[in-house]
């Protein structure tokens, strides 16, 4: 009897990118139902993949952990082929010298050798290139238009392009991630969620930089109107990097709305409970960074305002039932995909509390459309 295909799926570093490789992951469970497929990641992310259904094992790594030491493990597992979805050099070359037979990953330069199948780029495929300072005041003062991209430039194609040289099919898909009701109750218990009153999430941080931040204080003057029209409870998400951010946010709403409708767990979750958390709130009011592309996933919808990043190439996809609503500012000079503005922070100034209370109710109306 012939024994099953053994794949290996290298994942990607960061949170975000992660969700958006999961179509991929999808197809390629659709394409190979018998296949026996183990994911490597990094060990931050390990607790996203637990109870995913297009996967049979989880691997991980450490960040001190040599690309030798990790080659010598999988090695021991004799894989018949491997997947590469990050671009890098080193994600290419442990699974070279893991003697992994069958090897793809996208065409870049200095790793190509590494592998057996290359995919080249999409056409028409957009990087996310950072704009000068130079080049951000040229477009404010000649009045251009914001960048705006076709859908297909999303980079969730670029992992369905791979996959789909590998016989899956390239058809985008909405992310997904699996939380379980169990998971939910516990956490809810852990902070004390569980209450009759809507539960709305709020995460005003971004690890990549102030230019995707929303104005703290307008995030406190929307929720607070949230509040009042619909007397939710509001739960604070962010990392530990965040904490004197979120302290300071959570204490200007308490002050706003009673202290008892304030929930701030800002670091003080693993990344599981984060995933339930999210799965718990209707709706989650956020920037666009990790927590925004999980909570899509688990199909709680998001309102974004997006300031220096693109929708187009790195935004939320809705999935059947769900509404996400994304809020692009007047800035002709984005989106510039730098951390931090040179000018004015006009793409994020330009997001008024009245777009994003209306977004939110938008996103709230479309689940409960009769009103609850």
């Amino acid at each position: 009897m012939a024994q099953p295909e053994k794949i290996l799926v290298r994942g990607v570093n960061w949170l975000g990118d992660a969700v958006m490789t999961t179509p991929a992951l999808q197809r390629l469970r659709e394409a190979k139902p018998g296949a026996h497929i183990t994911l490597l990641t990094h060990e931050k992310l390990a607790g996203l993949w637990h109870r995913h259904p297009s996967l049979d094992v989880v691997m991980t790594f450490a960040a001190v952990e040599s690309v030798f030491s990790i080659a010598r493990r999988l090695r021991v597992e004799a894989f018949t082929s491997a997947i590469v979805l990050p671009i890098s050099p080193r994600s290419a070359l442990e699974v070279f010298l893991a003697r992994i037979p069958e090897r793809a990953g996208l065409a870049r330069p200095w790793r190509n050798w590494f592998l057996t199948r290359t995919v080249p780029p999409r056409a028409g495929a957009e990087a996310m290139r950072k704009r000068s300072a130079k080049e951000v005041r040229r477009r404010i003062s000649a009045g251009s238009s914001r960048d705006v991209f076709p859908s297909t430039s999303h980079h969730m194609h670029d992992y369905l392009r791979l996959v789909a040289a590998c016989g899956a099919s390239a058809e985008p898909m909405a992310p997904l991630l699996s939380v379980g009701v169990d998971e939910v109750a516990a956490v809810k218990q852990r902070f004390s969620l569980a209450n009759d009153t809507p539960l709305f999430g709020l995460n005003a941080g971004a690890e990549y930089g102030p230019a995707k931040r929303w104005p703290a204080e307008r995030f406190v003057e929307a929720a607070s109107l949230l509040h009042q029209e619909t007397r939710c409870r509001w739960v604070l998400f962010g990392g530990p990097i965040d904490r004197e951010l979120v302290g300071d946010l959570a204490g200007k709403l308490a002050a706003k709305i009673a202290g008892s409708n304030v929930i701030n767990i800002c670091g003080q979750t693993s990344l599981r409970e984060l995933c339930a958390a999210l799965k718990a709130c209707e709706i989650l009011l956020t920037n666009d960074t990790g927590p925004m592309h999980v909570a899509a996933a688990l199909g709680t919808p998001v309102v974004v305002p997006f300031g220096s990043t693109s929708p187009e190439l790195t935004g939320p996809i809705s999935a059947a039932g769900v509404r996400h609503e994304l809020i692009l500012g007047e800035a002709p000079c984005a989106p510039c995909f730098l951390s931090e503005c040179p000018v004015d922070f006009r793409c994020m100034t330009s997001i008024t509390v009245p777009q994003v209370v209306a977004a939110a109710r938008q996103a709230r109306a479309f689940q409960h459309p009769d009103g609850r």
